[in-house]
């Protein structure tokens, strides 16, 4: 199974700005989508956003105009650039990418200061 690796994760005001970026470890055969969900202790996880391989995007109501997915294909990476960051995006974030199975990054972890 592809193994995924997040990174870019960190602590930052509100207002700031992050950029995580989740790198597959080979190619992906039959490539559906990747995306990012996020978890917070007592919460549902969600799906914060996602891009086929198509290129169309989806986004949660909460971050729409201020996250922007993206895909390198040739990299085998995705991006989630973040910015007017809130407390509330404050959460775990976990890449994810859908082929033939889907794999799971091990998570990056996002803490927005109010």
């Amino acid at each position: 199974q592809v193994e995924l690796v997040e990174s870019g994760g960190g602590l930052v005001h509100s207002g700031g700005s992050l950029r995580l970026s989740c790198v597959a470890s080979e190619d992906m055969p039959a490539l559906r989508g990747m995306g990012w969900y996020r978890r917070t202790p007592g919460k549902e996880r969600e799906l914060v956003a996602s891009i086929t391989a198509g290129g169309t995007t989806y986004y949660i109501d909460s971050v729409k105009g201020r996250f922007n997915i993206s895909r390198d294909g040739a990299k085998n990476t995705v991006y989630l650039q973040m910015t007017s960051l809130v407390p509330e995006d404050t959460a775990v974030y976990y890449c994810y990418a859908s082929y033939w199975t889907v794999s799971w990054g091990r998570g990056t972890q996002v803490t927005v200061s109010s």
